[in-house]
């Protein structure tokens, strides 16, 4: 849960793979960004997107761009002017064109294919460049055998935005094994929930799979269907909790795992969610919360403004995280104000607002399993961990693991977000945790 994936409206449809041949001509990717955003600028929005990859363009047509573009001009004001494009060293399919607003400064970060047609598009902070310059667009995966047996294929999982992009990892032998359920974080995460460099999910999928578990993990929809928030009754069960119990529950037919041992594993926002996904499948195993707050959305992402941000800005943006939480207080159930809220609807807030995970947990019979990492920024080891700690003191089955020196993507940290940006794996005693953990049951 990070706040620039919140704050800043962003166009990021990341549908294919980038390739780095060779014959991408020299500058395409640059010069194929600078006239979409300068056809941006003057409103022929037609034009802005004639560079686009053709599954890009399936996504984001014209009508979509005009909307995007007056999202990010509400929120960093006018349009000024923008400067040269770069590319990320040695990557000339990835470059950054900074651009000037009349309040806040963003840069349009894009991908490229081979042919230099733009397949990712994004607007971000200042902060978020360089870590979003080495995101790649997923990789597309064909079914394949690892050296050492592990088993690897899609899997794709039904919504009702259609069907979205899903791996399956399975561990060498028969089975039947026990199963994980990834759900991601907060924005619009890949299967892989890749941040910067770093591909947290696969990680813990690979690492599960030498340890006998098997696990899905899968894009989350607004990923594969950038228009999906958009629609109606946009809440925050329609975006994490419909499909998660969707997904454990295709897990638990294969008849590769054992239908009784199948896991929900939630990191941050997906985290908060694991509560409502075991309460709407009981069935369930039991839960894993990586990095998960006890407290409101809202009240984490005001905590994050505080530490993180210009005192200045800090203040400006609280002080709008406080007058929200006073206008969900006067709402009733499911009569959401109307209008959005850092750029999401309101009806989403109010499904948020009307959730306590805690309580939710605290009903559950089934074992759960909390991982936090103590140089988290994103979510406090003590007002967080230490609460589900207090808050799950009576319940037996639930067991907690604290970890030196790892971050909110429970690998190495530097406290300042750096380590968002520096390529890096999951702490192998975390997947060692949850592979014994599993086990034990």
């Amino acid at each position: 849960m990070k706040p620039h994936v919140l704050v800043i409206a962003a166009l990021a449809a990341g549908l294919a793979p980038v390739s780095h041949a060779a014959a991408m001509p020299a500058g395409a990717c640059a010069a194929n960004a600078t006239a979409s955003l300068e056809a941006l600028a003057r409103g022929d929005y037609a034009a802005a997107g004639v560079h686009f990859g053709p599954r890009l363009a399936d996504k984001i047509d014209a009508a979509r761009l005009k909307q995007v573009w007056a999202q990010i001009q509400g929120a960093a004001g006018a349009y000024q002017k923008h400067e040269a494009a770069r590319q990320a060293p040695g990557n000339a399919s990835a470059v950054a064109v900074p651009i000037v607003f009349a309040k806040a400064p963003l840069t349009l970060v894009a991908h490229c294919d081979g042919r230099g047609a733009i397949v990712s598009y994004r607007f971000v902070p200042a902060a978020a460049v360089e870590q979003t310059l080495d995101s790649e667009p997923a990789q597309v995966v064909t079914a394949h055998v690892e050296a050492d047996g592990v088993r690897v294929q899609p899997m794709a999982v039904a919504s009702p935005s259609g069907p979205l992009k899903g791996v399956l990892t399975l561990p060498a032998g028969k089975g039947p094994f026990p199963a994980v359920v990834m759900v991601a974080g907060s924005g619009a995460h890949d299967f892989d929930e890749t941040v910067g460099p770093n591909k947290p999910f696969r990680d813990i999928a690979e690492g599960l799979a030498r340890a006998g578990v098997a696990s899905l993990r899968y894009d989350k929809r607004p990923y594969d269907y950038s228009d999906w928030s958009e629609k109606s009754g946009y809440t925050v069960d329609s975006e994490v909790t419909d499909d998660a119990v969707t997904a454990a529950r295709a897990l638990a037919g294969l008849a590769a795992v054992d239908p009784h041992r199948v896991y929900v594993l939630g990191h941050s926002l997906g985290a908060v969610m694991a509560p409502r996904i075991g309460q709407r499948d009981p069935q369930l195993a039991g839960l894993i919360l990586m990095a998960a707050p006890t407290r409101t959305v809202l009240d984490v992402l005001a905590q994050q403004f505080h530490d993180q941000e210009p005192q200045k800005v800090a203040r400006r943006e609280i002080e709008a995280i406080r007058d929200e939480q006073k206008l969900l207080a006067h709402a009733r159930p499911g009569q959401p104000p109307r209008g959005t809220f850092m750029h999401q609807p309101q009806s989403y807030w109010l499904s948020l607002n009307d959730y306590h995970q805690v309580d939710v947990a605290r009903s559950l019979a089934m074992p759960m399993l909390f991982l936090q990492g103590d140089a988290d920024f994103q979510v406090s080891p003590t007002l967080d961990f230490a609460s589900w700690k207090r808050d799950m003191a009576g319940k037996p089955d639930a067991s907690f693991h604290l970890y030196p020196g790892l971050g909110h993507l429970f690998m190495p940290a530097d406290q300042t977000g750096g380590d968002y940006s520096k390529p890096s794996h999951v702490d192998p005693r975390v997947i060692h945790d949850i592979a014994a953990w599993i086990r034990q049951r």
